[in-house]
């Protein structure tokens, strides 16, 4: 079966093989995650993204069993990579300054909501007052988040707030780019694209390990295996949304987003020993009751869309 190019309506059997290659791609990325964050004080967001780029991109291209890796939407391919990059330096950094893993899961519970939002101008959807609505109350949610105080009150969820904002418009690029380019295509460039943003990043102490005097690109064997764990398991995770997306609509995937709080919560609290305060619950619990409405919004939207075609036929 084709893959329905976006703004298309895909199959029942279809988007049902896009949620279930998704969440696979959640589940290995929320691994990396933490893995990733464990190495962070060894390698630094300097090493994260090098050994990220290297073998992420040597992983795709032995995936690829020698498939032309060239994109077709050449721009968009670089512009999405590098805005994912960019990304992918903020939440490095946050952890790096001791952020919780469930805490900058729980932020990230609003790009669901801003994939909404986006899909308007971006892909051309429609959205109703009720959709509006519940919006606004995920809004609320994120502000018993972040209220004065309380444990996520600090300047890190600032650029974290504007990395889930960027996360949730490569997710809907994601979508337009499966109408040109392969998964594999896709996540090569996405891989490749972190060694410039690495090398880039070498200047800035900030992006250094907080261990020792500087880049420890080259750490012990264990932790050697454990980058290559987390380079590798980043490339199949976004070979999974690639595909993911070719499948299923951004409103049909968008849930999926929610599932790495859940195990945020238990991998935080298993190797980190992390516990997130009750406000950023309370307040993720909000964002996630919004979200899901949204997603119900959408089907019978489109339930409702597919009975007036047959009743005009």
């Amino acid at each position: 079966m084709a893959d329905a190019p976006p703004g298309r309506s895909t199959s029942g059997e279809a988007a049902v093989r896009g949620l279930s290659v998704a969440l696979a791609g959640f589940v290995i990325i929320t691994l990396a995650d933490v893995a990733v964050k464990y190495a962070l004080p060894t390698v630094g967001v300097v090493g994260a993204l090098l050994w990220r780029g290297f073998a992420g991109a040597g992983a795709v291209a032995l995936l690829s069993r020698g498939r032309d890796l060239r994109p077709r939407n050449m721009r968009l391919i670089l512009l999405r990579s590098a805005l994912h990059c960019a990304s992918a330096i903020v939440w490095y950094l946050v952890w790096l300054r001791g952020y919780r893993l469930a805490d900058s899961y729980a932020v990230a519970a609003a790009a669901p909501l801003l994939m909404t939002l986006l899909a308007i101008p971006m892909l051309g959807e429609k959205v109703g007052w009720r959709r509006w609505t519940s919006c606004f109350v995920g809004f609320c949610g994120v502000l018993i988040m972040l209220q004065p105080g309380g444990d996520l009150w600090r300047w890190e969820t600032i650029p974290l707030l504007g990395a889930v904002a960027a996360m949730a418009v490569s997710r809907i690029w994601t979508r337009v780019l499966a109408a040109t380019d392969t998964p594999t295509t896709i996540a090569f460039w996405l891989m490749l694209m972190h060694i410039p943003f690495g090398l880039a990043a070498l200047p800035f102490p900030a992006l250094w390990p907080t261990t020792g005097d500087g880049p420890d690109l080259f750490p012990s064997v264990t932790m050697v295996m454990l980058l290559c764990f987390f380079g590798a398991s980043n490339a199949l995770a976004h070979l999974l949304f690639s595909r993911g997306y070719a499948l299923a609509s951004v409103a049909t995937l968008a849930p999926l987003e929610y599932t790495p709080l859940l195990w945020g919560l238990l991998l935080g609290f298993m190797i980190f020993g992390e516990v997130p305060a009750w406000t950023t619950l309370a307040g993720a619990a909000v964002v996630v009751a919004a979200g899901i409405y949204n997603v119900h919004r959408e089907r019978v939207r489109r339930t409702e869309e597919r009975a007036m075609r047959a009743a005009a036929t």
